[in-house]
């Protein structure tokens, strides 16, 4: 629960966020939004894989009764995020055309784009240094307080969007530091937590040295995370230039209401896959294969379940939830349609998602990162290549339920014959 709370949460966040920028800004606002996201995503994942990295030290040093090394490990993380959070921005202000533009920020998007990014670019160290701290929070035993790492930024925003947008008539100014402040508080609360709160971590000058086998250790566990997002960020270059090539302006501003759709129907199914991994991971170690079976098969039928009604939902009111949006007819006519084709897969995703956090649990990293990647790097990426090509914007939609019967299909099997030999 406090897993998909967050998730919840912050998949509201980004819902309302989009309403006022379609609202009040256009559906340009919302292409810009949907340009700048991931280049944010990408930037902050460097203290979310600092932060997994350095949590597993931590947490094994802690149980080992050796805290100087726990401290240590902390200490370093904070001069890592700190350090290539400040670099990547710099280059970020230097680079801010090329990159916009990499990412799908062309024609008349670009303005837009390029007003959002730089502002929300002050913002993104104060993310990733939330986004390390979350970690290390779980890491020392406090998963509610960690959760909270994700609300705060989301209440935040939600709150100041409209006083931005629509009160101080902002713009996109408005929504960019509305996500920039909100990434602020989301920071103060994490040092809160370690400088105030329950945590036992502390650190002086000496930590903040980097000492490279530590060093070392957080990225080679870190790396999994970084690599997942890398290829995310990859994808979303293909997506959004495919998009822009194919559909303009309004093509990218119609999978900016998709995605959010997406990230708010994902939830119920993300938090029954972070719930499931704990069982599976004592049952496993107990060598319980029936109840580690058991645990796999409820997870996916609930998960299913849920995924099954979502799916109607949206088939049913696909121009009802675009029009939440916008009031642009023509992105309201073309966005239903597209919205229809993108989930029609969706009952299958749970297979994916569970079976890679099977893998996740059990300590097998390499399985777990290629399941996790198998929709996005195995299939969307070469679907969104090809398709296109003969099916025009219709090839870029279909691509989603290709990529996710395909991603279903070799995790089923994958986790069948896994399970298979362990009976």
């Amino acid at each position: 629960m406090p897993a998909a709370l967050g998730i919840l949460t912050m998949s509201i966040y980004g819902i309302v966020d989009t309403i006022f920028v379609g609202r009040w800004v256009g559906s340009l606002g919302i292409a810009a939004i949907t340009v700048v996201m991931p280049i944010t995503f990408l930037i902050s994942s460097i203290g979310m894989s600092i932060g997994i990295g350095g949590a597993s030290i931590i947490s094994r040093a802690l149980g080992a009764g050796e805290p100087e090394k726990a401290n240590i490990t902390f200490g370093n993380q904070i001069a890592l995020t700190i350090s290539l959070a400040i670099l990547v921005v710099l280059l970020g202000f230097i680079f801010t055309d090329e990159i916009l533009m990499a990412f799908g920020g062309q024609g008349d998007i670009l303005p837009y784009a390029k007003e959002y990014f730089r502002i929300i670019l002050l913002g993104v160290p104060f993310l990733a240094w939330a986004m390390m701290s979350n970690n290390n929070i779980r890491a020392v035993g406090f998963p509610k307080d960690a959760m909270f790492i994700l609300i705060v930024p989301a209440v935040a925003n939600i709150i100041l969007d409209p006083i931005f947008i629509v009160v101080f008539d902002m713009g996109m100014q408005g929504a960019a530091w509305a996500t920039s402040l909100s990434y602020f508080a989301s920071a103060i609360y994490a040092t809160w937590f370690f400088v105030f709160g329950k945590s036992d971590l502390k650190f002086g000058f000496k930590e903040l040295i980097l000492q490279m086998p530590i060093v070392k250790e957080i990225f080679a566990i870190g790396s999994v995370t970084l690599a997942r997002q890398g290829t995310i960020s990859v994808l979303s270059i293909v997506l959004n230039n495919s998009l822009f090539i194919y559909g303009g302006e309004m093509a990218v501003s119609i999978y900016g209401i998709i995605g959010r759709i997406m990230m708010f129907a994902n939830f119920p199914v993300l938090g029954i896959t972070q719930g499931v991994v704990p069982i599976l991971g004592f049952n496993h170690g107990a060598e319980l294969w029936e109840r580690v079976r058991s645990a796999i098969s409820l997870a996916i039928k609930s998960a299913t379940g849920i995924a099954f009604s979502i799916f109607v939902f949206i088939l049913a009111f696909a121009p009802f939830l675009v029009s939440i949006f916008t009031n642009d007819e023509t992105l309201i006519a073309q966005g239903a349609p597209a919205m229809r084709i993108a989930f029609l897969a969706t009952p299958l995703i749970a297979i994916n998602l569970i079976g890679s956090a099977y893998f996740q649990a059990i300590g097998k990293a390499m399985p777990a990162l290629l399941l996790a990647l198998t929709k996005q790097g195995f299939f969307l990426i070469p679907l969104l290549l090809t398709l296109p090509h003969f099916f025009g914007l219709n090839g870029v939609w279909m691509s989603f339920p290709i990529a996710d019967v395909g991603a279903a299909l070799i995790t089923f099997w994958y986790l069948r014959k896994h399970m298979d030999a362990k009976t």
